[in-house]
């Protein structure tokens, strides 16, 4: 039997790419090879436990680097649970199909999971980086037979019956050709490899064998040691140490070791922005190692996006993704947590109620908060970056629960300011206010651009009060539901009451007021339904109108509800159409409120439109927007 397939048109594309351009350097296929024999390991060793025949005929559990310097041939082999003949082509065949994270969602739902350390597939592939050939030999103990998978890149791979006879899979990689560039021979050299697994994979807890060169002295047939003589003998060694970096003490772990770990265990192709490590003794011991990505993953804000915190018991991985080690708003922290106080055989049911994971839990939240903290005070620059890569996230968590985590997270959130257009926390807002300044004044809006353009925006800016922008959808979630900030009541700029002008100015804007009254309600009459008032503003400067909105809904929450899925509410913020005394356009609108009404009510509702695209929203009949406007000017035209 033998079976010829050429990879699809796309995977070809992908094969290009990760050669070129995904993985930068070549020695990482060493990692990816030796994670997924760890993986194969971890599935056998996970379905044995309901399976006593695989059990029974499990062979000892190690990884096996074999050289052949004269071939110019690098091989692993594993004893784990190889491959079937659907398996190795739906694994193999395609690139980026990974078997792993199959295998995982299909344990899902049972009471215990796998650690899956690779995602075989996509860095299976890596080894074309190195190899001008590679051959899979493996058996699984669902099949018979074994079977044997060869190619050569990109034009395709052919499947053939093998008389391999033990369960596991053995990779054999046939080197490239040496150039000036790239000496690929260093990967036949027993120092090198040693090396590379050091820096990679130590942490893997199974043994990893390879036939170590080592001269030793050399002995008579008497077996006697003769003075000054040598010779070389091939020894079998384990090459990783097999001790979990986070069972290290932290003084002997480099930047170097930490970021590896990182990128190898959680597939992440960037180095972390922050390695949170520590170990606590105490009611419930553990120790922990966790980080914070430099990058937000693709999915972050989408339901696919999975949280949790690895957990281990006396160093034995016993579940993935454990999601109540950890708040939902922190969930973009990855790591792992490993305790001797757990049972080896605690379930995802038990966990939910279990006393000694909510301490840790809530030790862990501390932590967390602790060295965000820690890392905005000291280190400002790395915080702006993670801010922007997941700020988001922290402002949901001030709104989840009607913002029961307020006084958690208050402290770490930013908002960029009129100021210098750069971020500032809360607590220096309050710090800088002026005196006498009774609120922290906002402004929302999709851009600092567009909020700049804002009306709303030209007085408040020119007294010289700080505003903050809300370029976040979330961000009027999030400050209703804190309220205040140190007694401090937040205020939009096209909301309610400023509280900017003095008794006198106030004084003069209800005279003025009460002597256009009668405007007003004709104004308001001819947006029947529109608007719930018209108004002489006070904030307005140089422009004609704007649009505020009542107490409670504003116009930022209104688009962000209109936009939810399914989203039938019909909530909206009440309007109010604000119109500036001291602008010209006012002196037209009395002029026309004395010489023709029905010309008042067209200036009217061109003037509630162009509010409403001032905010942003769009007009119900643009047609007729366009058409008035038009009348309008053929009218000065004559």
């Amino acid at each position: 039997m033998e079976r010829k397939r050429e990879f699809k048109t796309e995977s070809k594309k992908l094969l290009d790419m990760m050669i070129h351009s995904i993985y930068t350097h070549k020695e990482i296929f060493l990692r990816e090879l030796i994670s997924n024999a760890s993986d194969a390991m971890d599935k056998l060793h996970f379905e044995s436990l309901t399976n006593q025949e695989l059990k029974k005929n499990a062979k000892e559990f190690k990884i096996e680097i074999i050289l052949d310097k004269g071939k110019r041939q690098f091989a692993i082999a594993d004893a784990g649970i190889g491959m079937t003949l659907e398996e190795l082509e739906s694994n193999l065949g395609t690139i980026a199909k990974s078997g792993s994270l199959e295998f995982k969602q299909q344990i899902e739902d049972k009471s215990e999971e796998i650690d899956i350390i690779g995602q075989f597939g996509v860095g299976f592939y890596s080894s074309f980086m190195v190899a001008k050939k590679i051959t899979v030999l493996t058996k699984s103990p669902k099949s018979e037979k074994g079977y044997k998978w060869v190619s050569e890149g990109e034009e395709g791979y052919i499947i053939s019956e093998c008389d391999i006879q033990e369960n596991g899979t053995i990779i054999t990689l046939d080197l490239r050709d040496n150039t000036e560039d790239d000496d690929y021979d260093e990967y036949l050299d027993t120092y090198t490899i040693k090396r590379l697994i050091k820096k990679y994979s130590d942490y893997i807890r199974y043994p990893i064998h390879m036939e170590v060169e080592k001269s030793v002295p050399k002995k008579d047939e008497k077996g006697q040691v003769i003075e000054g003589e040598y010779e070389t003998i091939q020894e079998d060694e384990i090459v990783n140490s097999m001790i979990p970096i986070w069972k290290k003490n932290k003084n002997d772990i480099s930047k170097e070791e930490y970021n590896d770990f990182y990128m190898s265990k959680f597939g992440d192709w960037m180095e972390p922005l922050k390695v949170i490590h520590y170990n606590v003794e105490g009611v419930v011991s553990f120790k922990s190692i966790m980080y914070i990505p430099s990058s937000t993953p693709y999915n972050f804000y989408t339901a696919d996006y999975e949280k949790g915190l690895q957990l281990y018991s006396k160093g034995v991985f016993i579940m993935d993704k454990a999601s109540e080690l950890i708040p939902e708003y922190f969930r973009f922290v990855k790591g792992l947590v490993d305790s001797d106080d757990l049972s080896l055989n605690i379930s995802r049911e038990i966990l939910q109620q279990n006393k000694q994971v909510k301490i840790i839990a809530k030790n862990i939240e501390s932590k967390i908060k602790s060295e965000l903290t820690k890392m905005l005070e000291t280190d400002f620059e790395n915080y702006t970056q993670f801010f922007d890569n997941f700020g988001r996230q922290i402002k949901y968590g001030i709104y989840d629960k009607f913002g029961a985590n307020k006084d958690t997270l208050q402290d770490l959130i930013l908002f960029k300011s009129t100021l210098n257009k750069e971020y500032v926390t809360l607590k220096a807002y309050v710090e800088r206010m002026k005196e006498g300044q009774e609120f922290i004044y906002f402004a929302s809006g999709d851009s600092i651009e567009q909020i700049d353009k804002l009306p709303q925006m030209e007085k408040i800016r020119d007294l010289g009060y700080e505003v903050l922008y809300f370029t976040d959808d979330v961000d009027e979630f999030a400050v209703m539901s804190m309220m205040t900030y140190q007694e401090k009541a937040f205020r939009s700029v096209n909301q309610g009451d400023l509280g900017l002008d003095s008794e006198e100015d106030k004084k003069e804007l209800e005279k003025k007021s009460e002597e256009s009254k009668d405007l007003l309600a004709t104004l308001k009459d001819a947006l029947e339904g529109k608007v719930v008032e018209v108004k002489l503003s006070a904030r307005l400067k140089s422009h004609p109108v704007c649009l505020v909105s009542t107490e409670g809904v504003s116009f930022e929450m209104e688009k962000v509800i209109s936009q939810m899925p399914g989203n039938d509410s019909g909530i909206k913020a009440g309007r109010i159409l604000e119109i500036n005394p001291d602008h010209k356009i006012f002196k037209t609108l009395q002029r026309l409120y004395e010489e023709d009404k029905e010309i008042l009510k067209e200036y009217a509702d061109l003037l509630y439109s162009q509010a409403l695209l001032i905010e942003g929203f769009t007009l119900e009949d643009p047609l007729d927007f366009s058409n008035k406007i038009t009348e309008i000017m053929s009218r000065i035209q004559s």
